[in-house]
């Protein structure tokens, strides 16, 4: 079977959508640091709808780490098919916004010179939580994380996410070229902010005067992206492709909703973002706390207890009616009195998430979405924990999913058997729970006592140690689907 590629393209089904434009004829004006998933199925869809009147705002990618994106879709001329999928329905588009991809690690000279075009005027990111080589309990740089340590050994050729920034900041100004705008597109409380801080303290490691040009003149435009885009199978490849008529080494499978609200502090200017469905708003922080504390709290208790008691996927957890109540009273009875979103209706957001993680298409799996746990969980649970409990209100719910994160990284499951848990801190997590064995209070407090995860204030909050304690005690003894199909969680 032929590839998918420039020559193929019109020989695609005719239902198939393709690229409203010639992708030979547009020109980079972003670099996107971590070409994944994620980004395919969703800032990249955007930007190929806005090629097709603007050809200036193309994509040069870049992996920071692994080359097999690159290897995957480069003998393609970067062209990758989109599958949107709705129970039964499957629509495909192929996707034209990417121009090429780089690797970091192999050579970080061309992806500085990339950042360092005039053409250049907005660098997005969606290097996932650990990325950006932080401590997610306080939001600051990490500075004896071994990549920015690595970084500063060698300034010049860096790898990490603040390295790089900071490095093509340093040159562009000594070039006399405008510093880009930095958009960030992860799941970080305010990560424009967030973001803007952490590539600071690190500049601050190297310069001072880099540091305070950083602070000063870099505009760091926050935003809140949202679809769900899970893992590609074998058999999505299989199946696309046959559906194509052409191999495409690489699709993307995701959702029809999609949401982006972009923070307007673009100075050397940007693409008409709006015309193409995203919000552009003065302050982009209340949704991204809604998104953070409703979407990605939700699907981090659910796939801990899911994968726990046995569901591979977050529909097939969905459809057990007593995970569907806890996901409804999470959402309803503790996330949403924290939120201030006027003229926003929260109610219909929470229907349209669980309609959303009902989707048997997608089939994103509890143990995707279990990665990383130690940087999600400050984001995703304990903001939302703080403020219940500066309010004098229960955490029930949010304690059983701090526990079941808790129980999940012990690295053994419920029958015995070894969880693979991808996590930076797995060793260290996995040592934990072997010393303190089956004992809930030894290991809730030993868990509680892991700095990069929890702050000294929940650590010894009597109130919310002793709910973790107390759901990681029923976890232990009945199990999490027993624990969750228990009548009176509060």
């Amino acid at each position: 079977m032929s590839r998918l590629c420039y020559k193929t393209l019109e020989n695609l089904p005719p239902a198939v959508a393709r690229p409203a434009y010639d992708p030979r004829a547009t020109t980079a004006g972003i670099v996107h640091l971590g070409v994944g998933a994620f980004h395919r199925a969703h800032q990249a869809v955007y930007l190929d709808d806005l090629l097709a009147g603007d050809p200036q705002w193309a994509v040069a990618g870049a992996s920071l780490r692994r080359a097999d994106m690159r290897d995957a879709l480069a003998p393609q001329d970067n062209l990758f098919t989109v599958a949107i999928r709705s129970g039964e329905v499957s629509q495909l588009r192929v996707i034209g916004s990417l121009k090429t991809i780089l690797v970091a690690r192999e050579d970080p000279e061309a992806l500085l010179a990339a950042l360092c075009d005039p053409a250049i005027r907005i660098v997005s990111l969606t290097v996932t939580e650990r990325g950006y080589c932080h401590d997610p309990a306080t939001g600051d740089l990490d500075p004896d994380h071994s990549d920015i340590k690595t970084d500063l050994d060698a300034p010049t050729r860096p790898t990490s996410a603040p390295g790089l920034l900071a490095e093509a900041l340093r040159r562009r100004r000594a070039a006399g070229l405008a510093p880009f705008t930095v958009m960030p597109c992860d799941n970080l409380p305010e990560n424009g902010p967030t973001a803007h801080r952490i590539v600071a303290q690190y500049a601050a490691l190297r310069d001072g005067d880099l540091a305070r040009f950083v602070e000063r003149d870099v505009a760091f435009a926050g935003t809140m992206v949202d679809r769900i885009v899970p893992a590609t199978s074998e058999d999505d490849i299989a199946r696309i492709s046959e559906a194509l008529g052409v191999r495409d080494a690489w699709p993307v499978v995701t959702e029809p909703f999609s949401q982006w609200v972009i923070e307007d502090r673009f100075p050397t200017g940007r693409p008409d973002f709006a015309s193409v469905g995203a919000e552009m708003v003065a302050d982009v922080e209340p949704y991204e706390r809604m998104k953070l504390r409703m979407l990605n709290g939700a699907h981090s208790t659910l796939a801990y207890l899911g994968y726990l008691a046995g569901y591979e996927t977050v529909s097939e957890t969905m459809a057990d009616p007593a995970y569907e109540r806890l996901v409804r009273e999470l959402m309803t009875d503790e996330v949403m009195p924290t939120l201030e979103m006027p003229g926003t209706d929260l109610a219909a957001y929470r229907d349209a998430l669980i309609a959303r993680f009902h989707n048997p298409a997608l089939k994103h799996r509890t143990w995707q979405i279990a990665m990383d746990g130690s940087q999600k969980l400050p984001q995703r649970l304990l903001g939302t924990v703080r403020d219940r409990l500066a309010a004098g209100r229960p955490v029930d719910g949010l304690a059983l999913g701090v526990a079941a994160w808790m129980r999940y990284v012990t690295g053994i499951d419920e029958n015995g058997a070894p969880i693979e848990v991808k996590d930076p801190l797995a060793e260290r997590l996995r040592a934990i729970g072997a010393e303190a064995g089956r004992d809930p209070a030894k290991l809730a407090a030993a868990y509680l006592g892991v700095e990069a995860v929890f702050d000294r204030d929940l650590r010894d909050h009597e109130g919310f140690a002793g709910a973790v304690t107390a759901a990681l005690a029923s976890l232990l003894q009945r199990g999490a689907a027993a624990t969750v199909a228990m009548e009176n969680l509060k």
